[in-house]
């Protein structure tokens, strides 16, 4: 089974950064994701679309994929870079270009 290792972003409703540091591991889909034509849910032939396993750090989850035997990618971390600014920047003037 082919698993991929990421840690996941914060989604759009979320203001703050915490709960982003646990890893996880989830599989690669077999099938392709097809609405049901009944409901118009989103479902799959694969069941293992619904696992998702944590961990705390990427070594930790390196080392169980390599323990039961999967194939792995780890996905690196885009690391978001904050420059500090303070509330008097706002109103310096600016040469226009």
């Amino acid at each position: 089974m082919k698993v991929r290792i990421y840690r996941p972003g914060k989604n759009a409703m979320q203001s703050g950064r915490g709960g982003l540091k646990s890893w996880r591991i989830e599989p690669e889909l077999e099938s392709a994701r097809v609405p049901e034509p009944l409901m118009g849910w989103t479902s799959s032939q694969d069941t293992l679309n619904q696992i998702s396993l944590r961990f705390s750090s990427a070594d930790e989850a390196v080392k169980y994929a390599e323990k039961m035997g999967w194939d792995y990618a780890v996905e690196e971390v885009n690391e978001r870079i904050v420059t500090p600014r303070n509330y008097a920047d706002n109103f310096k003037a600016r040469k226009k270009a």
